[in-house]
């Protein structure tokens, strides 16, 4: 019984927009079960290249077996060019970008070549996020800070994770996916003078083909033979920035299309000859079913098999609408785990982790901050409540289990994780499961979990040889969110005319890392820095600056949400700071100036101050302005929001954002990415929370969970620099939204709003 089709994609599209058509990446396949690459490899008729950072490879964890890791970042035969982007696409245009990196060098126009995900592999390991990982502010270029980051291939190499997040695609990618296509397109034209008998220095090469001295141009297939034989030119020289033809330019992203017009193709439409449904119904995290009596359910139309599941019940149909039919009339008691589960008592414990007062991380502590605060002086108190992931596309995954393997369609942005989880599960060894990995429908940090995947493959063990998808409802999304996690900062400050002379900003909050770690894999030890992310490592020269976190005890699984910590530090420090000029009559523009000692951050500001054109709070007319900045995943970024109070409420009128990213590799999605993230973060400030009762969300669909409507939107207004390091941007848009805001409803109104969301405070037209 066929169960898939192979059929090549057509060019120019990344992952297919045809549902029904499903792509299992044959060559890439066929490439991951012959061998260990460092240069390049034969291919049934053609080749494959990639690149190694090292002229020593990783060890081949497949020795002696049929299977074994394989680095092809550029596969050519008959078909034509293959382009591989490990990265995971989120919607935010990862394949694309990756893609172009590897074309620019390899000289082809991206849209006429295929572009997948590639395998699973420690091959396609992120030094990038390691380097982000350490513990040094992005400010920081002393040489212990430099040194450490330099190492960062080692840990990254040996921990081996294929992992999607932090904005560390671009980063990760941009030396190491150029240097694949030199590779590629070196070698492609030193088999071409070999078969000719010339010198490779004297041919060139355009539009996928090589040009011999006469002008005789070579397609690449042509060549694909010849060059598996030759041994690949590893020593190669970069394009100069001034010789690109589409890095840096305003690119038409092969996706964009399908993407706009319903046709993109998502793990959600994936279709499979003879697949079963399933959908489930799930205890709160770390909850047990009690009771289950499954007749009702089962005497349904289309309904197979109600299933216990680890912590839930799943439901097995003929298709999706009957199984969520199925679920619903489940007669079904959940057993609540032993931890606090309503919101206000959350709130108690995050109050009684600050006056507890013990302390997680302090990794900023300049001056004599009590010396320098006296009993008179500022304090405040900020919350942020639970936020949902909520992408558009809900959980979903399709698995089929045999006797000897386990094959995985979903979209995720930890594939090797998910394949270690499925190995534990069924039994069977890593080199046995395969995972697809879908084009995601939004992730916004979800899609780093991998609960879903496991519910899909422990369903699909019930039913060997029978893919089944698994798709969660939207209230079982929200139900099931780890969310971003409530947290409580209190904050004490001095300003006087001349500026912040001291600010102590403490945050209580439970951790991110131990919480996701957790359930992946196993919790690292020590502090939790993304508890204060976003605060610490700010380049403000307050000569009295203590930033402390408080680890308050888990209630609510939570996760990294888009920006992690700084999406809420961003919004504390903020908020206080401009509170604090507020009070000291500073200009809020002026005074972050004054506490700005990083040159492209400084340049961020005079940059939305003129793009802005910045005049202080008052805009006239009952409008008010606020600005906020914050530096995040090594990018500053400031932002000024423009609001109108009126008779039917705040509306915001304009919004304007600038940020310094290094080099601007596709001008149009990187405003894109900083506009979207500033609107993202925008909505969420105005609207969004979630609030828990008996461990479970009041919010069960979007109808309760509001983001920025259409009418709402301000008219936003961008600009990059190129100042800094490269830098990634699909979430440094979102920490300066919240704080900018709040201070320009400030400007308008005189009401200083400290809890999020702002709509328990204000109205908005």
């Amino acid at each position: 019984m066929p169960l898939r089709d192979l059929s090549p994609h057509p060019r120019g599209d990344p992952v297919g927009s045809d549902p029904h058509r499903v792509c299992l990446m044959p060559r890439v396949g066929r490439i991951a079960r012959r061998g260990f690459l460092i240069g390049s490899v034969a291919v049934a008729g053609g080749v494959a290249f990639g690149a190694w950072r090292y002229a020593r490879p990783l060890p081949d964890p497949f020795a002696g077996t049929d299977a074994g890791a394989l680095n092809p970042y550029v596969l050519i035969d008959a078909d034509g060019v293959t382009l591989v982007a490990p990265r995971a696409d989120k919607g935010q245009g990862a394949r694309w970008l990756q893609a172009a990196l590897i074309a620019e060098e390899l000289d082809i126009d991206p849209a006429t070549a295929r572009i997948v995900p590639g395998p699973v592999s420690a091959t396609y390991y992120n030094r990038a996020l390691i380097a982000d990982f350490m513990p040094f502010a992005p400010t920081d270029t002393g040489w212990l800070a430099e040194t450490a980051r330099g190492a960062a291939d080692i840990p990254a190499r040996l921990l081996g994770w294929q992992m999607t997040g932090g904005s560390s695609s671009t980063t990760d990618g941009f030396d190491k996916l150029r240097q694949a296509g030199a590779v590629a397109r070196e070698t492609l034209k030193q088999a071409a003078a070999l078969r000719h008998g010339l010198d490779r220095a004297d041919l060139d090469t355009a539009e996928g083909a090589v040009i011999l001295p006469d002008g005789t141009r070579i397609p690449y297939p042509d060549l694909a033979r010849d060059a598996a034989a030759t041994p690949p030119v590893t020593q190669v020289v970069l394009r100069d920035r001034s010789q690109w033809r589409w890095l840096g330019k305003p690119m038409a992203r092969a996706d964009v299309v399908a993407k706009s017009t319903g046709t993109q193709a998502y793990g959600i439409d994936l279709v499979l000859p003879d697949m079963l449904h399933a959908t489930v119904r799930m205890a709160p995290w770390g909850g047990t079913v009690a009771r289950l009596d499954p007749v009702a359910a089962e005497g349904l139309p289309g309904v197979l098999r109600v299933l216990p599941i680890t912590g839930g019940v799943a439901v097995l149909a003929r298709d999706t609408w009957s199984a969520m039919r199925a679920a619903q009339a489940l007669y079904v008691e959940f057993a609540a785990p032993d931890t606090v589960g309503d919101q206000q008592a959350i709130w108690a414990a995050l109050q009684a982790t600050h006056d507890a007062g013990d302390i997680d991380s302090r990794k900023r502590d300049d001056g004599d901050v009590d010396a320098a605060i006296g009993p008179g002086d500022f304090t405040a108190e900020y919350r942020v409540p639970f936020l949902a992931h909520a992408p558009l596309e809900p959980m979903n995954a399709t698995v089929l289990v045999t006797d000897d393997a386990c094959t995985i369609w979903a979209g995720t942005q930890v594939p090797d994780f998910a394949v270690a989880r499925a190995a534990a599960l069924t039994g069977l060894p890593k080199t046995a499961i395969r995972l697809e990995n879908q084009m995601i429908g939004g992730s916004f940090g979800r899609r780093l979990e991998i609960d879903f995947i496991a519910q899909a493959v422990q369903i699909a063990m019930a039913v060997p040889g029978r893919p089944v998808k698994l798709t969660w409802s939207r209230e079982e999304d929200f139900a099931h969110d780890q969310p971003r996690p409530a947290q409580i900062a209190r904050v004490r400050g001095r300003a006087t005319a001349d500026g912040v002379q001291a600010l102590d900003l403490t945050v209580a909050s439970p951790s991110v890392i131990a919480s996701w770690f957790g359930r992946v894999a196993s919790a690292p030890p020590g502090p939790d820095l993304s508890i204060t992310t976003g605060a610490w490592d700010q380049p403000f020269a307050i000569p009295h600056f203590r930033v402390t976190g408080l680890r308050a005890p888990e209630s609510v699984p939570v996760s990294s949400w888009r920006s992690v910590g700084a999406s809420s530090n961003g919004f504390f420090l903020g908020t206080a700071l401009d509170e604090m000029f507020a009070q000291a009559g500073i200009d809020p523009l002026e005074g972050l100036l004054r506490l700005c000692d990083h040159a492209p951050s400084r340049a961020v500001l005079e940059g939305v101050r003129d793009l802005s054109g910045w005049t202080g709070r008052d805009a006239g007319q009952g409008r008010g302005r606020g600005v906020a900045f914050c530096l995040s995943f090594g990018v500053p970024c400031a932002q000024v929001v423009e609001v109108q109070d009126t008779p039917q409420g705040i509306r915001l009128t304009q919004a304007f954002a600038v940020a310094d990213v290094g080099i601007v590799l596709d001008p149009v999605n990187a405003d894109a990415q900083l506009s979207g993230g500033m609107l993202f973060g925008l909505g969420h400030a105005m609207n969004c929370e979630l609030t828990y009762r008996d461990h479970c969300p009041d919010q069960t669909n979007f109808h309760a969970y509001d983001g920025l409507r259409m009418h709402q939107a301000p008219a936003v207004q961008v600009r990059l620099l190129e100042n800094g390091p490269l830098r990634g941007l699909g979430e440094p848009g979102v920490p300066p939204a919240a704080a900018a805001l709040g201070n320009a409803i400030f400007a308008a109104t005189g009401l200083r709003l400290r809890d999020l969301p702002f709509a328990r405070g204000v109205r908005f037209a």
